[in-house]
């Protein structure tokens, strides 16, 4: 996380992060949590580790007690300087001690707790062996709505990392695309999110012609001719907080299928969002953004979910797919981006980054979703 995150967040936002995570363990019916390096860790308490390596460092989380950091002795000084250190309590262990008995001793003899994903299996299972009655649930599965309402300083990260991906694509419409390699044009926009502020670049799909039928496509040495449509997905990490925008473009005029299937999605993209508003279920949105995309025939060419909650990732929950019937909450931030893929021809996406708001949903990018010719 960069200095300019950290100085927007004080100890006692940590402190209410930890403490609204700990009791929403507890009605979950687990014992507590417990948070290896990664993006929960830095959200709960604002650290990252210098490295992540086999040494042990692991937050542990439980209602009614104080929360507690278990850390590596040499990295113990850059624990200190966290922005939520204050919030916590430090325990700290030297190499050729038991990290895992120390952290057991913190848990108790027996319970069910939450853990963060990316915890490595060789502490997993250390501490199985530490606590035999012990038993984890991942918290993706626990507590998947933790980090999913945003506050207000949140939501203002994440609507100037928009900004900043709405810059991105005002700059990158200007410049040449017949005659170069997607790989070229995707350099480009690496380098105009960073000079955007982001600190991370996730991702610059650039995906002409046939490609633009692969919603992933990485992007690759094919050169991009007058005649492509091209799907143009970006976004990274600003401050911390995520963007995630895309548009797609077309090298000089489009034929008229093209531009009909361009429009098809923008009115699907349109109906998506007009869809977001508290209590209606994450279906909704997809519901309504697909049934756009069935109705004029190409439902089968529509092939994923239309939407993904973001914030200190890119791709988080809540997900808007058929069957998630989780209500939508106002500070909940995602990803609105039907599609329809043609193989072999072309592919069309656009996407923004949504937040509900109390009466419906506010957009966070804001650039045209018309079909933009480039040259």
């Amino acid at each position: 996380m960069t200095g300019s995150t950290a100085a927007t967040f004080t100890a006692d936002d940590y402190r209410a992060r930890m403490g609204r995570a700990a009791r929403a363990a507890a009605e979950a019916g687990l014992a507590g949590l417990l948070v290896a390096p990664g993006p929960d860790l830095v959200w709960l308490t604002g650290y990252t580790p210098p490295a992540v390596t086999e040494r042990l460092t692991l937050l542990v989380l439980a209602a009614g007690q104080d929360p507690v950091l278990v850390v590596p002795a040499l990295e113990a000084p850059d624990a200190h300087r966290a922005a939520g250190a204050s919030a916590l309590t430090l325990r700290d262990w030297t190499d050729g001690k038991d990290p895992y008995a120390a952290t057991a001793a913190l848990l108790g003899a027996a319970g069910r707790f939450g853990i963060s994903d990316n915890a490595w299996a060789l502490h997993l299972l250390a501490l199985q062996q530490a606590l035999p009655g012990s038993s984890y649930a991942s918290l993706t599965e626990a507590l998947p709505m933790l980090r999913a309402v945003k506050d207000a300083a949140e939501l203002d990260l994440m609507a100037a990392a928009g900004a900043a991906a709405d810059a991105t694509f005002e700059e990158i419409r200007a410049v040449p695309f017949a005659g170069r390699r997607e790989s070229e044009v995707a350099a480009d926009l690496d380098r105009l999110l960073r000079g955007h502020g982001h600190e991370q670049v996730d991702f610059t799909i650039v995906a002409s012609g046939p490609n633009g039928a692969n919603p992933h496509h990485e992007a690759g040495e094919r050169v991009i001719a007058r005649g492509d449509m091209i799907v143009l997905d970006f976004g990274g990490l600003r401050d911390g907080y995520g963007s995630d925008t895309s548009r797609t473009v077309h090298v000089g005029e489009p034929t008229d299928e093209e531009r009909c299937v361009h429009d098809l999605v923008r009115e699907a993209q349109e109906a998506g969002f007009r869809a977001v508003r508290p209590g209606a279920a994450c279906q909704d949105v997809d519901r309504a953004a697909r049934r756009v995309i069935a109705d004029a025939g190409y439902g089968e060419y529509f092939i994923h979910r239309t939407g993904h909650g973001i914030g200190v990732t890119t791709h988080e929950p809540p997900y808007m797919i058929e069957g998630e019937e989780r209500p939508l909450v106002p500070g909940m931030c995602f990803s609105v981006e039907p599609g329809i893929y043609l193989p072999g021809r072309f592919g069309v996406r656009i996407e923004d980054i949504v937040t509900v708001t109390e009466d419906g949903g506010r957009r966070l990018n804001t650039t045209t979703r018309e079909l933009v010719i480039v040259e």
